[in-house]
């Protein structure tokens, strides 16, 4: 039987992302947990060691649960290129580094770049793939995944979302995640198929 979030529980959001934040806050909000981010703990960010996804997002969560004393939720996510091998991948964000800190537009670039290296055909197929992860203080875990397919378009297209969302086209959608308002792209997400699977089995 799994272990179960109530309201009222006061959980632990495992990132430092802004943009992640407000996503998994407005998922978990009309379930009455109080959430509070690793940031806000002081809790350092852990080096992701792991070269999987599920790897990652149990890393983080244990990172947060166990000094905390609290259940947290962590949330490993990234797109998958299909032409790049499944790349840029669970190293996502580490192409978006630059001398200058994360650039999210340097790393749109690489990506787009890189296909046009290979004379990539459109489509150009991709996958935004995410493992949510809900550890507890004692280290114990759960793991559960979502992925939502589509293609990538250039140049980038809107300016909501965050990450590579202006230059990813979900498959049967005419507007990139970067141009969906945020009850549109959280009805499709990875993210969001991901927390339905979380909430069938801990929370509701």
């Amino acid at each position: 039987m799994s272990r179960r979030l109530v309201a009222g529980t006061r959980l632990v959001v495992a990132t430092h992302n802004p943009g992640k934040l407000s996503e998994i806050d407005d998922l978990l909000r009309p379930f009455g947990l109080e959430t509070v981010s690793a940031g806000d703990l002081g809790l350092p960010e852990p080096e992701e060691t792991e070269t999987t996804f599920e790897g990652n997002a149990v890393l983080k969560a244990r990172a947060a649960a166990m000094p905390s004393g609290l259940p947290a939720l962590a949330d490993d996510s990234g797109l998958a290129v299909e032409a790049l091998g499944g790349a840029p991948g669970v190293y996502s964000a580490r192409w978006a580094e630059t001398g200058e800190g994360r650039d999210f537009g340097h790393a749109m670039e690489k990506v787009w770049t890189s296909l046009d290296g290979q004379q990539v055909p459109a489509p150009r197929r991709a996958a935004f793939v995410c493992a949510l992860a809900l550890a507890w203080p004692d280290g114990d875990a759960a793991v559960f995944e979502g992925r939502v397919d589509g293609q990538l378009v250039w140049p980038p297209r809107g300016s909501r979302g965050f990450g590579y969302d202006p230059m990813f086209l979900p498959e049967g959608h005419s507007l990139t995640f970067g141009e969906m308002n945020p009850d549109e792209k959280h009805a499709i997400s990875h993210r969001a198929r991901a927390f339905r699977k979380l909430l069938a089995t801990c929370i509701q």
